[in-house]
């Protein structure tokens, strides 16, 4: 049941770090088990296409230590809905957080 929530959170972390820096798929994997995510690649690599044919994100290859990475980097689509997205999470953050989570009076 967690799954379907949580590969909306990944959707947002992948838009946010892609914000920054182009990304590639094993620091993703990296950067995101640090926030208790455990991916396959199996599970990210359908998940960036996706954000790719969407026009979110754009790819391009790059040769580092002689092996061919292809990375990924937010197209302004991706900048337009990553902006929209901050303000639904800060929203819904503040709703869901509303007394702590316990029940109204």
């Amino acid at each position: 049941m967690f799954k379907n929530f949580f590969i909306g959170f990944i959707r947002v972390h992948i838009l946010y770090h892609a914000s920054k820096k182009p990304i590639y798929g094993l620091w993703m994997i990296e950067e995101l088990a640090e926030h208790g995510y455990k991916l396959s690649p199996g599970t990210l690599y359908p998940i960036l296409r996706r954000l790719e044919s969407d026009g979110l994100l754009k790819s391009f290859r790059n040769i580092v230590a002689g092996k061919v990475r292809k990375y990924y980097a937010l197209t302004k689509k991706g900048r337009r809905t990553l902006n929209e997205l901050r303000i639904k999470i800060n929203e819904l953050v503040a709703e869901v957080m509303e007394n702590n989570g316990g029940k109204k009076g």
